[in-house]
């Protein structure tokens, strides 16, 4: 266990965008996008029936249709192809086809209906984890259910389309930095903001400019690259493990830099023994380093 002051890293943004059908959720997440990189370095997981083209005129950005079924190993397998295509925002539209593939799964398994719920929330586990492991950053569209209310313009009563709970796993929003809900009107308020530029803030249009400032804030953190300096130019040992461990969060990338730079020090220490003899004392075959 390793007691450290608070820091905040450099981050890739997690952000969650819901609102009912025709609120704009595939436009606005394209917006956005296009203000954190280029639009080639954009790509959607498009499980929405061929929505994501439907805006091409946007951009060049890249398109990864999924067919059914929507399954959470799908969607870690589109993650990754995305990924390893060097992709900077990846856009999942949406991932509320995963839960109701789920859900419907559930439904037609045998037993126990609690019992079953084992063999569904590692999957929709391991799908999440992704998301939010992942080196590129990511927003998520959901589907909320809809209602209609009855709504004042000019003079008459006129039923309006409004969105009600999201179609997810209860409790996913809090997984994400941002949840932004967007009404049938396409303005969007933060239910959920972790980085306290948008929550409470009045309702805006999403676009290239709130992009921006999500990149902005995701840059302004401690960088990755500025630890593994850390760790080439450490002196000691103490002070290499002291410098890894103040980062569990990137422990699997920072590990081959530690690695490099504590054989360096060992085989410097070698060498330094190695050329003071007279801090070696010899005893028979065994050799004793004096301090």
């Amino acid at each position: 266990m390793n007691l450290r002051q608070s820091q905040r890293m450099q981050a890739k943004i997690k952000l969650a965008i819901e609102g009912c059908s025709g609120s704009g959720k595939t436009y606005s997440s394209l917006l956005l996008a296009s203000g954190i990189t280029s639009w080639n370095k954009i790509a959607i997981i498009d499980s929405e029936n061929g929505s994501a083209d439907l805006y091409a005129h946007l951009g060049n950005y890249n398109v990864l249709t999924l067919q059914t079924p929507f399954t959470p190993e799908k969607y870690i397998q589109a993650i990754e192809v995305c990924e390893k295509a060097g992709m900077e925002v990846i856009i999942i539209d949406s991932i509320s086809h995963c839960w109701e593939y789920l859900l419907e799964y559930h439904s037609g398994l045998q037993g126990n209906s609690f019992t079953n719920w084992g063999k569904i929330t590692p999957r929709q586990n391991s799908f999440i984890q992704k998301v939010l492991s992942s080196n590129s950053h990511i927003i998520c569209t959901m589907r909320t259910k809809q209602d209609y209310v009855l709504t004042e313009k000019n003079g008459k009563m006129i039923p309006e389309k409004v969105g009600l709970k999201a179609v997810m796993r209860d409790g996913v929003d809090y997984e994400f930095t941002i949840v932004f809900d967007i009404d049938i009107k396409h303005n969007a308020v933060a239910n959920k903001d972790r980085t306290g530029m948008f929550v409470g803030k009045p309702e805006f249009l999403i676009s290239s400019d709130i992009g921006k400032r999500i990149l902005q804030w995701c840059n302004s953190g401690a960088d990755i690259n500025t630890v593994i300096l850390a760790l080439k130019n450490a002196q000691t040992e103490e002070e290499l493990y002291s410098i890894y461990h103040q980062y569990p969060e990137w422990r699997e990338q920072l590990t081959p830099a530690l690695m490099n730079r504590k054989l360096t020090l060992q085989s410097q220490e070698k060498q330094s023994i190695i050329s003071n003899p007279s801090n070696i004392l010899n005893y028979g075959n065994n050799a004793a380093i004096t301090s």
